[in-house]
């Protein structure tokens, strides 16, 4: 029998990368908190309808990507490969709309059947914030604050740089689109399979494609911002002049453009290129039609996600927590009193780490690899007279401590405040 790994396009999360992504989801979940975003979770599975509606039956995603199956009830059911979708579902379907303006944060694994690559497999794990409900550029500008607050709190902004476009209202993009059309049937032969199916359904999906040859074409395509009206125009100038006043700085990419139907002015990504060619850690916009598309009522929305693993990536690896104290009994008569003792010593908030196996040498230096800064030692003598020796790993000094003032005088030691233990 061969030896059992991860499936394709997963990865076991040691206690070393659980450490970088646990920062990263900690340090987004505070940031979040700052601008009034509340933690919420949608189900990892939905009805397949959730996505297929907003990003259409020929996308990429639904075609390609999705994990799709059958259960035993008939219904056909789909791996979330994005959230957003599922936290619009979940206001429409808990009645929310009547409670606008809405705040969410998530964080959670998506799915999607790519090839898998560095920083970015099957299995994916995202954080993100949705915006329900306001349609002004002040919002736009508020979740993008949050993301460069994320940013600043993983001490990566420095290596980001904000890249900015306006997608324009439905006149805009209508103008457009048909620019966009003309200029793509003259190269309909050029054009990849997938583009030319889309080219009269949807031309704007083209702008999404990752084929190189359709990717050269669009170089020379009409440009968006050419055809963006006064309202179009004054949403962007209303975002861009919040940010400069926040001090964040950005650039203007007329080629950051979303295909989607249901995407509307403000579309925005931080990127780096200290991770090659996949640059982008962090990136949303604004999308006023998706709730319409869901079977919602018109519900404005603006937010971003960011990739888990990319951003863990940028970071580095973290150490993992490990129990500062360790509690070693010297010999099998003290394990019992040890057991207690270290139960006693978590109740009060010390995490404890229990070791009686092998001599006390090597317990004691298999503590101090493992990183405890304390050993609490019980011997005879400290179990007949209600004592404890307690060791400091690092400097070898040790001293006799009354087991009711052990706690005490842990916590006193691990804060930095005790003197007689250092």
């Amino acid at each position: 029998m061969s030896r059992l790994q991860p499936a394709r396009g997963t990865s076991d999360l040691l206690p070393s990368a659980m450490a970088a992504h646990r920062r990263v989801i900690d340090t987004a979940r505070d940031a979040a908190g700052l601008y009034g975003f509340q933690e919420m979770a949608t189900p990892i599975f939905e009805f397949g309808e959730v996505f297929s509606r907003p990003l259409g039956d020929s996308s990429d995603v639904v075609t390609k990507e999705t994990y799709n199956f059958t259960d035993r009830g008939g219904e056909t059911l789909t791996l979330r490969p994005e959230n957003t979708a599922g936290v619009v579902r979940a206001m429409i379907s808990n009645g929310l709309t009547q409670s606008l303006p809405l705040k969410f944060f998530y964080a959670g694994p998506m799915f999607r059947y790519e090839r898998p690559q560095k920083g970015r497999m099957r299995q994916f794990h995202q954080i993100g914030i949705e915006y329900l409900g306001p349609r002004d550029g002040l919002a736009d500008a508020e979740i993008i604050a949050c993301g460069a607050r994320v940013l600043t709190g993983l001490g990566v902004l420095d290596r980001c740089k904000l890249h900015l476009n306006s997608l324009g209202d439905t006149e805009s993009r209508q103008a457009y689109r048909a620019a966009l059309l003309t200029f793509l049937e003259s190269h309909a032969s050029e054009l990849s399979v997938d583009s030319q199916a889309r080219l009269q359904t949807n031309p704007l999906r083209i702008l999404d494609s990752k084929d190189e040859g359709d990717r050269a074409i669009l170089e020379n395509a009409p440009r968006l911002d050419g055809y963006l009206n006064d309202a179009s125009k004054r949403h962007f100038a209303a975002v861009t002049g919040a940010l400069e006043s926040a001090g964040i700085d950005w650039s203007f990419d007329p080629l950051l453009v979303r295909g989607l139907d249901y995407y509307y002015h403000t579309a925005f990504e931080f990127i780096t290129d200290a991770l090659g060619a996949q640059g982008t850690v962090l990136g949303g916009g604004r999308y006023d039609g998706l709730s319409e598309m869901l079977g919602g009522p018109q519900v404005a929305g603006v937010g971003w996600a960011a990739g888990v693993e990319r951003l863990s990536m940028l970071v580095g690896e973290q150490e993992p927590a490990t129990p500062p104290v360790a509690v070693l009994p010297m010999d099998g008569d003290g394990e019992s009193e040890a057991h207690r003792l270290a139960e006693m010593l978590r109740d009060s908030g010390v995490a404890v780490d229990l070791s009686a196996d092998g001599t006390i040498g090597k317990r004691l230096k298999k503590a101090d690899r493992a990183g405890a800064r304390l050993a609490v030692i019980l011997g005879s003598d400290e179990l007949a007279a209600g004592t404890a020796q307690l060791r400091d790993l690092t400097t070898g000094t040790q001293r006799s401590v009354a087991q009711a003032d052990l706690a005490a005088a842990l916590h006193a030691a691990l804060s930095g405040n005790d003197d007689g233990a250092a």
